[in-house]
């Protein structure tokens, strides 16, 4: 259904290439992502109080933008495999059934390529899990994954911005190693998220047909494929697949828990920002705008490819959660989120936080 291999080729080949540097300067700002990484476990921990006697055994990647394609892709390939299985099979049963899915597999795989190429050239920083763990993409233990750092982009963007380099390569480093807190002190979290994910595509009964069509609709988007002056309607999504009453409840739990990894990114972020970061006013502020400019044609692909346009609204949603339960019980009253799946927010609570404090602290109390 997608030829892998093509997809990693062709994103990096369609990658724009990064910001120019010296071979010396490449390998300070290496240098630097490594220390920030570090220095910023202790940041994070401190203000989270997640995990302070754990040590963390995941790695540390600095990547270039191919590099971080690498990682997505067997991200991608691991996740999606029982969802490509079975449409895999629905199509071998068809007449020419082997025909189309070669035919198929090389043009997805273009196409995934596309998009990947895009958001390369896009991503600070990731927390990636999903992907098993190679030589090239070493993890943690018991499932852990790895912490992806971008330095071209990272450059890019602090260059674009005019901001102090130093400064903000350490403020990137705080929101990233929140996400690799979150995820090695919470050893539920991963197969969690896992769970509900392969939930949700087990029950997806896909036409391979069109599925392809929206891959190739998200790609063609982003290439400017659209005719001229056809406005986008937000319409043919992969979420528009989705049939029953169970797959529409997986994925608003999943919106609620992306939400809250990522305000709660945020939410550290600024928090620990101030005491280590001396320009973090002036970051937060230049950062705040070019990611409301640049908004449009990133949720574009992601809404085209996945159905969730709420990625911005994640980190600001997700903010004023965490934000509002901290103001209310305090950083331990909050941290009752990473008990179980069960005391995670729904999103109803990440709008509405006191319905969240209600239920978790008045049945722990009661």
């Amino acid at each position: 259904m997608v030829d892998w291999n093509l997809a990693v080729a062709t994103a990096t080949r369609l990658v724009r290439p990064g910001p120019e540097v010296s071979r010396d300067e490449a390998r300070a700002v290496v240098a630097e992502l490594r220390r920030h990484a570090k220095v910023s476990e202790g940041h994070v921990r401190g203000f989270t109080r997640m995990g302070t006697d754990e040590i963390h055994d995941t790695p540390v990647l600095v990547v270039d933008r191919p590099g971080w394609i690498r990682a997505n892709v067997a991200g991608f390939r691991e996740i999606l495999k029982p969802l490509l299985d079975k449409m895999q099979e629905r199509r071998g049963n068809s007449p020419g059934g082997a025909v189309l899915s070669a035919v198929g597999g090389k043009v997805t795989g273009v196409e995934l390529g596309m998009l990947l190429s895009f958001l390369a050239s896009r991503v600070l920083g990731q927390y990636e899990t999903f992907a098993p763990a190679t030589r090239e993409l070493p993890a943690g233990g018991n499932g852990g994954g790895r912490l992806l750092l971008v330095a071209p982009n990272i450059v890019h963007v602090e260059r674009e911005l005019d901001v102090d380099p130093h400064d903000f390569r350490l403020w990137v480093c705080l929101h990233e190693e929140t996400h690799r807190t979150q995820f090695s002190a919470v050893p539920w979290l991963r197969d969690h998220l896992e769970g509900e994910i392969q939930s949700f595509l087990a029950e997806t009964d896909v036409d391979p047909m069109t599925f392809l069509e929206r891959v190739r609709e998200a790609a063609q988007s982003l290439a400017g494929g659209r005719p001229e002056g056809e406005e986008d309607d937000g319409g043919h999504s992969l979420v528009e697949l989705v049939q029953s009453p169970a797959q529409r409840e997986i994925l608003a739990r999943l919106t609620a828990v992306m939400s809250l990894l990522e305000g709660h990114a945020d939410f550290v972020m600024d928090g620990v920002g101030p005491d280590v970061v001396p320009t973090v006013s002036e970051i937060r502020e230049k950062f705040q705008q070019r990611r409301a400019k640049g908004a449009s044609r990133l949720d574009m692909a992601l809404r085209k490819l996945l159905g969730l346009d709420a990625k911005l609204r994640q980190y600001k949603d997700g903010e004023r959660f965490v934000r509002a339960v901290v103001e209310q019980v305090g950083m331990d009253g909050f941290n009752r989120v990473w008990t179980s799946p069960n005391t995670l927010p729904t999103k109803a609570e990440i709008a509405k936080p006191a319905d969240w404090v209600a239920r978790v602290h008045r049945k722990a109390e009661s």
